[in-house]
């Protein structure tokens, strides 16, 4: 006599698909686009495996009413997927807009107590670093005494206010 074991998870199998094959209530999925948020998250998960389960069967064996509401569970405006409340656009523009405008102001009141540029800075001193960067022949292959060099050199600042 030859036994045959089934899997242990065939008794689940055959289970899911004896359990899927009434139709889950009408009653249940009426109006689920409008209760769908209410709902407690317990009572939303039961009724999405209920779905997922009828959702094994042939989808011809499925009522028009079971067919929407899955398709309204898994693409429905709802969660992440909400609309964003009417005004939303104005409000963001209008807090960055405030940001940038502190963000400015604190810049500009920086400036306004930052000390002097040093003395290095000035265009007069820039290109008296020129001068002796030739004369000291610094970077002679590619720079500011190399033959042909055309560039500014150390010069980056306008010249100096007279005062």
């Amino acid at each position: 006599m030859t036994r045959v074991i089934l899997p242990a998870h065939s008794a689940a199998v055959q289970q899911t698909r004896l359990s899927s094959g009434h139709a889950i209530a009408n009653p249940t999925l009426a109006g689920i686009e409008k209760r769908w948020e209410a709902m407690p998250p317990q009572e939303q998960a039961d009724l999405w495996m209920q779905l997922r389960d009828r959702m094994k069967v042939d989808w011809h064996e499925m009522t028009l009413q079971e067919k929407k509401a899955a398709y309204w569970i898994a693409f429905g405006a709802h969660g992440p997927r909400k609309e964003t409340p009417k005004g939303e656009g104005w409000k963001v523009l209008s807090k960055v807009t405030q940001l940038v405008a502190v963000s400015v102001a604190i810049f500009y009141i920086t400036r306004l107590f930052a000390k002097p540029p040093p003395r290095t800075m000035t265009k007069e001193w820039q290109e008296a670093s020129n001068e002796y960067a030739k004369r000291e022949k610094m970077e002679p292959i590619t720079g500011i005494s190399s033959e042909g060099y055309e560039g500014e050199g150390f010069v980056q600042s306008p010249p100096e206010k007279s005062s």
